[in-house]
């Protein structure tokens, strides 16, 4: 409830008039109670002043309140449209990248809407996908990468995977999925774990193993033992063959002021022979899994091979001479024994430590005595 103050008089007495608010466009006042002291007589150009700035200040309040309504209703009808713009922003699908040039990784020209493959990491037309090893397409979902090249699986094993040097086959693998092979630390020849055992020939000499091929052939001696080709070119294979190589030996130790004063016979023997000769010796340190040369302390009669064999068209050795030879003790050593059908060098790297072990016996009975080195 709003009041109006009203002017009475020359004296300006003001009264009060209760305004009971506003009811569509009509304003209803009440009368003021006029008490029976004051004076009733006013003046009604005041009133009719004093109602009309009333009057005005009451619509401007008004203009001012919705002037302050409409610039809120505008503010919120903005926010409106941009909580929907960016809405509608959020909600709106990326437009359709324009996809950039496809290359081919072979040969670099441009595929356009044909068909193509995508396979490692690039794009392909599907003739330029190819083995690198057989050069044919790739047409399998799987297939091996080596060097950022593709390969069938098939020609990627062919290439990678070990083969035997023996059988030439690919190399199983065991049961934990591995490949397990063997090789000589020497000639790093690579052969299955099974070439060890089902008889394959391996040369006595360089430890090779015999290549399954119809014009590689080993060659067989009397005592079981194989001989390779390369081997046999250089091979000594009868006791009087072997002797200019003792004399040059012993020629050596000469010079080194170690004369051996005592003729010590040297003889060539199969396996089989110096096999009875160790078993013969009463201290049986020497054994061991392939002996080559043996030095004799005891008086026995052992078979020497006194002829020089042939080789038949069947890689065997024919025609091979022995005979048994008496022999005597006269000093520590009674004769050295080496193994024959071994290279030159073989026979020299077994015959050197016997010749130096008859020194050294020489030096223990007194015979002779070593120079310091």
């Amino acid at each position: 409830m709003d009041w109006i103050k009203i002017l009475e008089g020359s004296g300006h007495k003001i009264s009060e008039v209760q305004y009971n608010g506003k009811d569509g466009d009509c304003i209803i006042w009440e009368e003021p109670s006029i008490s029976e002291d004051e004076p009733t007589d006013f003046d009604d150009q005041d009133i009719a002043v004093a109602i009309v700035r009333s009057l005005e200040d009451y619509e401007a309040e008004e203009d001012k309140k919705l002037k302050k309504l409409v610039d809120n209703e505008s503010q919120l009808e903005e926010d409106e449209q941009l909580a929907k713009a960016l809405q509608e922003s959020l909600n709106m699908e990326p437009p359709p990248r324009r996809e950039s040039n496809r290359i081919c990784a072979r040969c670099n020209l441009e595929i356009g809407h044909e068909r193509h493959l995508r396979r490692m990491g690039a794009v392909w037309h599907p003739e330029c996908f190819r083995c690198h090893a057989c050069g044919l397409r790739i047409f399998d979902l799987e297939f091996s990468v080596s060097g950022n090249r593709p390969y069938h699986e098939s020609c990627y094993k062919d290439q990678n995977h070990p083969r035997c040097n023996v059988c030439k086959n690919f190399i199983p693998s065991n049961a934990a999925g591995e490949t397990e092979y063997r090789a000589h630390p020497f000639w790093m020849q690579a052969y299955c774990p099974s070439h060890e055992h089902d008889g394959t020939p391996r040369c006595c000499s360089c430890e090779r193993t015999e290549v399954r091929d119809i014009s590689i052939r080993y060659l067989s001696l009397d005592d079981g033992r194989k001989l390779c080709l390369e081997c046999l070119g250089s091979a000594i294979m009868d006791t009087l063959e072997c002797q200019p190589l003792y004399l040059e030996i012993q020629e050596f130790y000469e010079g080194l002021n170690m004369k051996v004063e005592q003729q010590i016979p040297l003889l060539l023997v199969e396996r089989q022979a110096l096999n009875e000769a160790m078993e013969g010796e009463k201290s049986g340190h020497h054994l061991l899994p392939e002996t080559r040369g043996l030095c004799l302390s005891e008086e026995q009669t052992v078979s020497t091979i006194s002829r020089r064999p042939r080789i038949s068209t069947g890689y065997r050795i024919i025609n091979m001479m022995t005979e048994p030879c008496r022999l005597v003790r006269r000093c520590e050593v009674t004769a050295i024994l080496i193994l024959y059908g071994l290279p030159r060098y073989c026979i020299s790297y077994a015959l050197n430590p016997k010749l130096f072990t008859c020194l050294i016996s020489f030096d223990v009975c007194g015979t002779k005595k070593i120079p310091p080195p």
